[in-house]
């Protein structure tokens, strides 16, 4: 491997499973503040905190070790998915913080590589780099600290779905599959590109449309996969989302992997987790697995209200915002029924 290139080991893979997080943060105390509009009390993608009645701060952070060996591209990608929360919650991006781990005798050219490629996204999400924090560590993770603003009235939610809601995708799953398996020689350079691209672009553009219309939820698709992050917006118990299995977006060389059981091990602590919380008419294993794998950097998950919907459609298509029309929430027919049905 070239001295400038980067172990493969992570992205959103590496995240913590939502079942350990789950009974870490039951121990732990909240704090309540009444201008903490959204907090630690939730499952939401950042913090919002309001300074006045037309302002609020949206506050995130996400780093994690290379998905890829490129170091430029690595960057953009830890860039693109930190800078997404902001995005999911319908705000703006002003400014963002790195924060770099990277090892004492590591090459500093591959550093500034992995730094120019955040530079650049940041830039394109319209913010500016306002500094960082860099300690040595045995392998190389970056990431963001990113504040976004937002009026207070028009925050976006992750978790608070209507029974008729339409759900739409705005970027293909099953990047976590393909990385992993490029890394064994295992799928196409066409298919790896195909996942680069999406891991590298901005959901600027899908929260830009999507804040024109009654949405009643939103979230950006990362390490839970789609599966546990649809579960997140499901929370309070009284609907059920239903997805169509064929309208699912899928880089189609991901697919053959999981039939060839090339998958990550964060799809398996999602299935354990969620194993409950979920019933699947039909019996695919592959499909299960795209449906569970960890989406570095991925797309958009909107619950937008039924009316409204063909007209945010179409406003995506006019702005060349890849998206996917994937399901629909209902009322739970009985208290017990799962919260997601894949037809």
């Amino acid at each position: 491997m070239d001295e400038e290139q980067l172990f493969v080991c992570g992205g959103c893979n590496a995240k913590m499973g939502p079942g350990d997080l789950k009974n870490l943060l039951n121990d732990l105390p909240q704090n309540h503040d009444p201008r903490l509009l959204v907090g630690f009390d939730s499952t939401d993608d950042a913090a919002v905190y309001q300074l006045n009645e037309h302002l609020a701060t949206i506050q995130t952070i996400d780093f994690f070790p290379s998905m890829v060996t490129d170091p430029y591209l690595f960057g953009q990608i830890a860039a693109t998915n930190a800078l997404s929360d902001i995005f999911a919650m319908g705000g703006d991006v002003l400014l963002a913080l790195n924060i770099v781990c990277f090892p004492e005798k590591g090459s500093l050219t591959t550093l500034k590589k992995i730094l120019a490629g955040g530079q650049e996204k940041v830039t394109e999400a319209g913010g500016v780099i306002a500094g960082g924090h860099s300690i040595h560590d045995h392998l190389p993770k970056y990431g963001l600290s990113v504040t976004g603003s937002i009026d207070p009235h028009q925050i976006i939610c992750n978790n608070k779905v209507n029974d008729g809601d339409v759900l739409i995708l705005t970027k293909k799953l099953g990047v976590g599959i393909i990385t992993a398996s490029y890394q064994a020689e295992a799928v196409s350079p066409e298919a790896f590109n195909t996942a680069v691209a999406s891991m590298t672009m901005l959901n600027r553009d899908a929260s830009m449309v999507m804040r024109k219309y009654s949405i009643s939820a939103c979230t950006d698709v990362t390490g839970f996969g789609l599966a546990g992050h649809l579960a997140e917006m499901l929370t309070g118990g009284q609907h059920q989302a239903v997805i169509e299995a064929e309208d699912l977006p899928i880089i189609p060389e991901a697919y053959a992997c999981a039939e060839d059981l090339l998958v990550t091990a964060g799809g398996q602590r999602n299935r354990k987790f969620l194993k409950e919380r979920i019933h699947f008419n039909f019996v695919d294993h592959a499909l299960e697995e795209i449906v569970f794998d960890p989406q570095t950097s991925g797309g958009l998950l909107i619950s937008v209200k039924a009316e409204d919907a063909e007209a945010m459609m179409a406003e995506m298509t006019q702005k060349k915002v890849p998206f996917s029309k994937i399901g629909r929430i209902q009322k739970k027919p009985v208290p017990t029924a799962a919260d997601i049905i894949v037809d």
